[in-house]
């Protein structure tokens, strides 16, 4: 398990996104990029050294520092897109080989070359400046139905990674929700809330507070509150 890219991205202007610029044209870097916690959302953008984020409100934070996308998932893109799709293309800090992104647990923690530490912690919600980038009719549609959002991570240790770094999964805790699981909760299968609860503090702040809610208007049950 690798990296094959570690991508940053500057502002660039778009017409889909609502601060009228966006960060999600990513390249893949061509030395070291340090990552450290950039800090609470609304204030802190992304973990990795020269990448911009400029919707705050909606991206970027502690728990959203660093977002990683397989490229066996972008493979599959190009096969059903009929183009091809470079490492950083879906707007990924960290493109990899060999990581099952998707199947990786909430609160799973990665060693990404030698110091740094990253904790999965929720997966993609795809919106429109994502679907203005692609230039893909029904985009968000489309990859919400797939179900391999990539994943989100926070910073546990900061340090510098590159190219040809090792990922090493180093603790992966006790319990069955995944990254799709908890993707699929947020999108198109909520009855799955309650279940995402066995990850406790690890998921993402705002699903934690959305699972709780629905808990308590709906209850535990399977198939409660049904939608």
């Amino acid at each position: 398990m690798k990296l094959l890219s570690v991508n940053t991205g500057l502002l660039t202007p778009s017409e889909h996104a609502a601060t009228g610029t966006t960060g999600i044209d990513k390249r893949p870097a061509d030395g070291p990029v340090l990552v450290t916690d950039p800090g609470p959302k609304g204030s802190g953008g992304s973990g990795l050294a020269g990448d911009e984020i400029s919707d705050l409100r909606h991206h970027g934070g502690s728990d959203q520092a660093v977002y990683a996308f397989a490229r066996e998932d972008l493979d599959a893109w190009e096969r059903e897109l009929g183009r091809p799709l470079a490492n950083g293309a879906f707007g990924e800090n960290l493109t990899t080989a060999g990581v099952d992104v998707t199947g990786a647990l909430i609160g799973e923690r990665w060693r990404v070359g030698a110091e740094l530490v990253l904790e999965v912690t929720s997966g993609r919600i795809p919106c429109r400046t994502f679907g203005g980038h692609l230039g893909e009719r029904g985009w968000v549609r489309r990859f919400t139905q797939a179900g391999a959002p990539g994943a989100y991570l926070r910073v546990i240790s900061p340090g510098e990674i590159r190219v040809g770094d090792a990922v090493k999964i180093v603790h992966r805790p006790a319990h069955d929700v995944t990254v799709a699981m908890s993707f699929r909760a947020e999108t198109v299968e909520r009855t799955l809330l309650p279940r995402v609860l066995a990850a406790g503090d690890a998921l993402h702040p705002e699903q934690l507070r959305d699972a709780l809610a629905y808990v308590e208007k709906y209850g535990a049950g399977d198939g409660a509150g049904a939608v």
